[in-house]
């Protein structure tokens, strides 16, 4: 079970960790597109697209239904809030640290 949760968590990660695919998340948030759609803003090939696609849905990331000979793709944000889950863990980490430099910064003579 918990290799099935890193499994998954790391094919989100894996999935985010390429600007285009991060892009067409972002587009896929504000509507339903098709592969094409999803193409066109980085002049990319249809197959190019279509791979991206495809590791978005290996991640769980985007779901597509295909009606006739056109793909239409959504987002499924559920892996996204198990990764932040994942990253919520260590931002009290973040906050110790930036606390800390806001109080080097407020009283800089202070040893």
């Amino acid at each position: 079970m918990v290799e099935q949760k890193a499994a998954r968590l790391d094919r989100v990660f894996r999935a985010l960790a390429d600007p285009t695919r991060r892009e067409m998340l972002r587009s896929l948030s504000l509507q339903e597109r098709t592969v094409g759609e999803l193409a066109e803003p980085f002049q990319i090939s249809l197959a190019a697209a279509s791979k991206h696609v495809k590791t978005l849905e290996r991640a769980g990331l985007v779901r597509r239904a295909v009606h006739g000979r056109t793909h239409y793709c959504r987002l499924n944000a559920k892996p996204l809030s198990n990764a932040y889950d994942w990253l919520s863990f260590y931002e009290r980490f973040w906050n110790e640290r930036l606390d800390a430099l806001e109080e080097l910064l407020r009283h800089p003579d202070k040893e």
